[in-house]
């Protein structure tokens, strides 16, 4: 039976196990094997496909079961760039309830705020529940918001504090990069202008992106409490509009080779007395001083 099918597909079929099951253990295992499945693997795969298939073309001889089979496990081995391209909406496969330790911060802004993108489902949390370190990520919004104009200042959410979610310690700090116009791609890193906390509670991490330049009001090593002003927001970065991007991870960002390369966890903000993680499109409303 193994002569048959090939040994190299026995071999195959094995790895791609291997690698699916890797996606069980919940830790950054999971997310450097989600990445690889998203990022590398097709790469690999649209490779052993062209190899079969002129294989398939100039050798007659190999027109057999086994080489059938290697064609099927290429397209398979490619069949993840649907989900990397979004045209299959799969989430990164993490339980909300089972991944520990959760945090509850305070809201970062003290006037009422649109949640862009977030939450647990992958129809409202798009961009960010794809990735294994943003899995339970924020974009968050004020009015007006999506007015499709380049002119920063157009969008109410721009230039606005941001004020510490959290009691920790700064670990990055940037403020140097340029903010874009809205609606280019005309950014030197992902993140932009930021500034990293790590939390005092959990020994966890606070992200928050997309800040204006020179706006960063702390610097690396500082320590900060909870309604501390940290920066403003602007449009630096990978931004299609002004806007805050926060989410919550395990590493520390300093050490991960790639932003995408961290083990994401959930993120609730504390609104009204309660622990909640809002979704697309929630207003939250901030009452006033």
């Amino acid at each position: 039976m193994i002569r048959r099918i090939g040994r190299r597909n026995v071999i195959w079929i094995v790895l791609l196990v291997v690698l699916a099951g890797s996606l069980l253990f919940r830790n950054l295992i999971s997310a450097y094997s989600w990445a690889f499945i998203k990022l590398v693997q097709p790469i690999i795969g649209l490779f052993l496909f062209l190899v079969i298939l002129l294989l398939m073309i100039f050798r007659k001889k190999s027109r057999n079961l086994a080489m059938c089979i290697s064609l099927l496990l290429s397209i398979l081995t490619i069949s993840p760039i649907l989900v990397t391209m979004n045209k299959i909406a799969i989430p990164y496969p993490a339980n909300v309830n089972k991944t520990k330790p959760a945090l509850t911060v305070a809201f970062p802004f003290e006037k009422d705020t649109i949640v862009g993108w977030g939450g647990n489902n992958m129809e409202e949390n798009i961009p960010h529940a794809m990735w294994a370190s943003e899995r339970w990520a924020y974009d968050l919004v004020m009015e007006p918001y999506e007015v499709g104009t380049s002119e920063l200042s157009d969008y109410g959410i721009y230039d606005q504090t941001v004020l510490s979610p959290v009691e920790g310690t700064v670990v990055a700090a940037k403020d140097s990069e340029q903010d874009i116009p809205a609606g280019t791609e005309e950014f030197i890193t992902s993140e932009g202008n930021h500034v990293y906390l790590k939390v005092k509670e959990t020994g966890t991490y606070i992200l928050l992106n997309h800040l204006k330049k020179d706006s960063v009001l702390v610097n690396v090593g500082d320590e900060v409490t909870v309604g501390q002003k940290l920066g403003r927001i602007g449009n630096s970065g990978s931004t299609s509009e002004p806007h805050l991007h926060i989410h919550h991870q395990r590493q520390n960002p300093n050490d991960v080779p790639y932003p995408v390369l961290a083990e994401g966890l959930p993120l609730y903000f504390s609104i009204d007395g309660k622990s909640e993680m809002p979704v697309k499109r929630t207003k939250i409303e901030i009452p006033a001083p």
